[in-house]
């Protein structure tokens, strides 16, 4: 009996680095091309796709916006991370040259992470939905003067002259992804190195931030990551996401998140995940 191979959405079309990911973190996925990321949320709800790969943070452009919105709604599951360098080829249709090409499009989250060779180059920038559907465009008007930043997968994909390449920025360029899936699938306590992600909204009282992450440091436990943003447009109540090391049944995490809890007016566990062999090695070199 051969087993049907898991169906893993993401948001872009083929050759986007969401694509890449999958590939590399599940050699042999079905990807489920979706054309925005609540379609993609909305695929892994339904059943059409197992999982979902989905980008929630660059090292660059920071955090990707809309998924920190979209997530804690999805009532999805974190099952796992992964992290993704990230290198950009300026491609355009075949016979243009950096000195033919006069805009580029990509992502947005791309643009700003090439902003020395759109300068360099004098080149306006056009943001599309994602960087190989960018690439996919150039090469269907066969525009010499329009390029694309896209990964190098892409200029194969959709037969594009890659004019420069690894034209990022940052050489630390890199992206976090998140794969989530519909049922919660927690990582075995003391099996290694763990992420723990929540969302959380505290009470709307005075200091309620303060003492609510005030059993974070005093447990000593790190937390890598706090995002805020308003609930249902009101300037009186926000919600926060947070990664944390460490499983829950860490003592010292589950005396923090039973403190979170206590100043909490809604405290929900995301997901809890083997960490990243990518995360693990940066730990280690900032302590050493």
């Amino acid at each position: 009996m051969t087993t049907k191979p898991l169906t893993i959405a993401f948001q872009g079309e083929p050759g986007a680095n969401s694509h890449i990911a999958i590939d590399e973190a599940y050699p042999g996925a079905k990807a489920l091309p979706c054309a925005t990321f609540e379609d993609a949320l909305a695929a892994i709800s339904s059943g059409e796709a197992d999982l979902g790969m989905i980008p929630i943070e660059n090292s660059v452009a920071g955090r990707v916006a809309d998924i920190h919105h979209l997530l804690p709604k999805s009532n999805l599951f974190i099952i796992a991370e992964w992290f993704l360098p990230i290198h950009h080829q300026l491609m355009a249709p075949r016979g243009a040259t950096l000195q033919s090409i006069k805009t580029v499009e990509s992502h947005i989250h791309a643009l700003g992470q090439c902003r020395n060779i759109i300068r360099k180059l004098g080149l306006r920038s056009i943001v599309s939905p994602d960087t190989a559907g960018s690439a996919r465009t150039i090469s269907e008007t066969n525009d010499i003067t329009r390029a694309a930043l896209a990964p190098k997968i892409a200029a194969g994909i959709y037969n594009l002259d890659i004019l420069a390449e690894d034209v990022e920025d940052e050489n630390h360029n890199t992206t976090r992804f998140v794969v989530l899936a519909r049922e919660p699938k927690w990582a075995t306590h003391g099996a290694g190195p763990t992420v723990t992600s929540f969302v959380f909204r505290v009470r709307n009282l005075p200091a309620a931030l303060y003492k609510a992450l005030g059993g974070f440091a005093t447990n000593g436990v790190n937390m890598t990551k706090l995002e805020s943003y308003m609930v249902n447009g009101s300037f009186s109540a926000t919600q926060f996401f947070a990664d944390v090391d460490g499983h829950p049944d860490d003592q010292a995490l589950a005396y923090a998140l039973e403190e979170l809890k206590f100043f909490s007016a809604e405290l929900r566990i995301v997901g809890v995940y083997p960490a990243h062999p990518f995360r693990v090695a940066m730990n280690s070199t900032s302590e050493s």
